[in-house]
């Protein structure tokens, strides 16, 4: 077996396949030499989110027979085209769920606490207690746009916070357990005009692009479930896309959002002349949610188990284009 790792991989990962007898070729390669063949010859590529893999790539490496996909998001591999090629797509779906809830929830209380903003004060000499006066997240409701795995973790740490959940999800497959004190919507304007605190937990695509925008902003209603006036929050540790940036931005001009807090973007690495970033209410990180040292082990472990099952057998659990089956 001969795999490409483009992306980096945790080297107990890497041991897994030389003990599996793999010959590794561990190197980032750009758009241009992916395109030109490069990696032809190979039996598996395995990628997290900086590499493409285009239709153009793969009729490139005719050698291909399966992708890995180190994390959960496939928006960077064309899975048609993968399908087309008789290539299968794995990923490791649970390996960062616990590390991106965390980051959430972290997200969550920094902004409700104004712990960005402090932190800036602090740092550029000035006692902001006075005005560094924010609110419990407890009391609050939360709405999560999305119920899959990271939002139901979410869901439960929040509820044990003492926050009101809601949630919006039109793709829930049947089976799915809910929590009993979950409130579901039917729609995700009522989600929003429902919730003051709102956290997006769904993939990119024509539909989600920029739902949470100026006219869903607005809707938000201010005050919590206890009375408050706490303001309106956004967190997004999902996909960058899903919050029009130019919005928010303007939003938070006007006072209609209280706090922001992004870990991914539409474009990254972010620009240092972004607009978001002159907002004092703006908490950004440069896409961390899976990045802790627990979770890159139980990721790099999933993904060489599952492209190794793929190469002997032809399919795992992980398979994304089942069509190719």
């Amino acid at each position: 077996m001969r795999i490409a790792i483009t992306d980096g991989l945790h080297h107990e990962a890497l041991d897994v396949l030389e003990s599996a007898g793999a010959t590794l070729l561990v190197e980032h390669h750009d758009a241009a030499a992916l395109a030109s063949g490069v990696l032809n010859g190979v039996d598996a590529i395995i990628v997290r989110s900086a590499t493409k893999l285009t239709a153009e790539v793969m009729a490139a490496t005719p050698s291909l027979r399966v992708i890995g996909r180190a994390g959960v998001g496939v928006d960077n591999i064309d899975l048609a085209a993968a399908t087309t090629a008789n290539v299968r797509v794995v990923n490791a779906p649970g390996a960062s769920t616990r590390s991106v809830v965390e980051l959430t929830v972290g997200h969550l209380l920094a902004s409700a606490r104004l712990v960005g903003p402090s932190d800036r004060a602090l740092r550029d000499g000035r006692w902001i207690k006075k005005q560094a006066t924010g609110t419990e997240i407890a009391g609050k409701r939360l709405g999560l746009v999305g119920y899959g795995r990271i939002a139901r973790g979410v869901a439960q740490a929040a509820s044990g916070l003492g926050m009101e959940v809601h949630a919006y999800d039109p793709y829930l497959p049947d089976g799915v357990d809910i929590a009993p004190a979950v409130h579901l919507h039917a729609d995700l304007d009522s989600l929003f005009a429902a919730c003051t605190h709102i956290s997006l937990h769904c993939n990119l695509t024509d539909e989600t692009r920029h739902l949470a925008n100026a006219a869903r902003f607005a809707m938000m209603p201010g005050v919590g479930a206890d009375g408050v006036a706490c303001g309106n929050h956004v967190v997004n540790c999902a996909r960058g896309g899903l919050v029009h940036e130019g919005d928010a931005a303007e939003a938070l001009d006007a006072g209609v959002l209280s706090s922001l807090a992004l870990d991914v973007f539409e474009h990254e690495p972010l620009a240092p002349d972004h607009p978001l970033l002159k907002h004092e209410r703006f908490l950004g990180t440069p896409h961390i949610g899976a990045s802790t040292l627990e979770a890159q082990r139980r990721v790099g472990m999933d993904i060489v188990n599952a492209v190794l099952q793929t190469l002997a057998s032809g399919t795992c659990s992980t398979v994304v284009n089942r069509d190719v089956l």
